[in-house]
C-alpha cells in the first residue's frame, strides 16, 4: 500500500535535513513548529518513525536517553558527549563479520549491532 506524504511529513523531513546533525524528536519538533506552528509533538514522533520505516532516516537508540535520528543510512558507529549529549559519527570501518560470528555462536537470527562510544567532545573540553 502506497501512502501519500503529507505536508507535515515534508516539513519534518526538511527540518531534520536542515539541522545537519543527529537530532532528537524534541529538537525536530522545535524546528518544525517554526514552519508549521500547529504541528503536534505526536505527529512529529509518528512521522519520524515512518521515515525510519521508509529508509529515509536511521534511528539511533540511546540507552537511558532520547533516541536520535540520523540522515546517514550506511552502517556506522557513533560517539556521544557525556557532558552536552551531542552525537557524532565515528570514522571507522563497520565490523561486518561481527554479526555472523554472534549468530553462529548463539543461534540467533536477523541480528544487527550498534556501537555507541562515549566521551567528552572538543567543545565541552574547551569550556573547562
Amino acid at each position: 500500500m502506497i501512502r501519500r506524504k503529507t505536508i507535515q511529513y515534508s516539513i519534518i523531513l526538511d527540518a531534520v535535513r536542515k539541522m545537519k546533525r543527529h537530532v532528537t524528536a524534541d529538537e525536530v519538533f522545535d524546528e518544525a513548529v517554526k514552519t508549521y506552528p500547529n504541528i503536534g509533538r505526536g505527529t512529529v514522533y509518528r512521522n519520524l518513525q515512518k521515515m525510519c520505516d521508509n529508509g529515509e532516516l536511521r534511528k539511533v537508540e540511546v540507552p537511558e536517553g532520547a533516541d536520535y535520528y540520523d540522515t546517514l543510512l550506511t552502517p556506522h558507529y557513533h560517539i556521544r558527549c557525556i557532558k552536552c549529549g551531542s552525537m557524532f559519527d565515528v570514522d571507522m570501518p563497520h565490523l561486518d563479520g561481527l554479526e555472523e560470528s554472534v549468530k553462529d555462536l548463539h543461534g540467533f537470527s536477523e541480528i544487527s549491532h550498534d556501537i555507541m562510544f562515549k566521551g567528552i567532545c572538543a567543545r565541552c573540553r574547551a569550556k573547562k
